[in-house]
């Protein structure tokens, strides 16, 4: 039987701002199918190793690969060659990424804002395009609001929508950045209920999360962020309750205080 390959894999990733290291040299495989959760404090470079993965953050050392393409770089012989704007555009569509504000466009109803990347960047027939945005955002539990804008929304139900529209471009990887920090607390629950369906239909998740409950649940692994580095790695139960880095015990104890 032939091994599984990796979706994501990430080699030694270094970004810096200036004299700081927000990744300093993190490696990680993710296969298909596989939730990983990153963990951490506040500036831990959890959200920047997040952009690099979908280039929105040029990295400064090491390398990534979604599904086996090299990101932001073309292989000549011994030489590596930097890809065009247009050429990252396309792979950048390899992931869906969800950010913590939900940067919906507001003169769009909630269908509107699924079907928009289909049609115009995908170039897909209008028809088709609005069947599959009904299809997520019944999946979502928003069919009913699909004339809706986001000003008509919840917080939780514009990161429903927005979730919606990142599954709409039909990605093999979702990132998800914090997608409920920006949430009040009784508006969680909806969307973390929304990203544990995708978890058990199989989508490749790497989730960024202060929600330890939601990352022991539905994570395979979890990854503790320190600095820039990433300092734990194993099973949710191995990092979450028995944690051997002195660093994620006190995390995870000041957490759950």
């Amino acid at each position: 039987m032939s091994a599984i390959l990796p979706m994501l894999v990430a080699r030694d990733v270094r970004k810096n701002f200036g004299p700081l290291a927000a990744v300093d040299g993190i490696s990680l495989d993710v296969v298909p199918g596989e939730v990983v959760c990153a963990i951490g404090p506040s500036g831990s470079g959890k959200s920047t190793f997040l952009r690099c993965i979908n280039q929105l953050e040029k990295i400064d050392g090491g390398a990534i690969w979604v599904d086996g393409e090299l990101a932001g770089f073309r292989r000549q012989g011994d030489a590596l060659h930097e890809l065009s704007d247009a050429q990252i555009a396309r792979q950048r569509l390899a992931c869906g990424m969800v950010f913590q504000r939900f940067n919906l466009f507001q003169h769009l109803t909630a269908l509107q804002n699924v079907t928009e990347g289909p049609v115009t960047v995908l170039k897909r027939d209008r028809r088709e395009a609005t069947d599959e945005a009904m299809a997520l955002l019944e999946r979502v539990g928003l069919a009913e609001k699909r004339d809706a804008y986001p000003s008509e929304l919840s917080g939780g139900q514009q990161q429903r929508v927005a979730i919606a529209r990142a599954l709409a471009m039909r990605p093999r990887l979702m990132l998800f950045d914090e997608p409920t920090s920006a949430l009040d607390p009784e508006l969680v629950g909806e969307v973390l209920a929304v990203m544990r369906d995708l978890a058990k239909g199989g989508m490749t998740m790497v989730v960024v999360t202060h929600e330890l409950g939601f990352a022991r649940e539905v994570a395979g692994r979890v990854a503790f962020l320190d600095k820039g580095r990433l300092v734990e790695l194993g099973t949710s139960e191995d990092v979450l309750l028995r944690p051997s880095h002195p660093r994620t015990r006190d995390f995870v104890a000041a957490v759950l205080r």
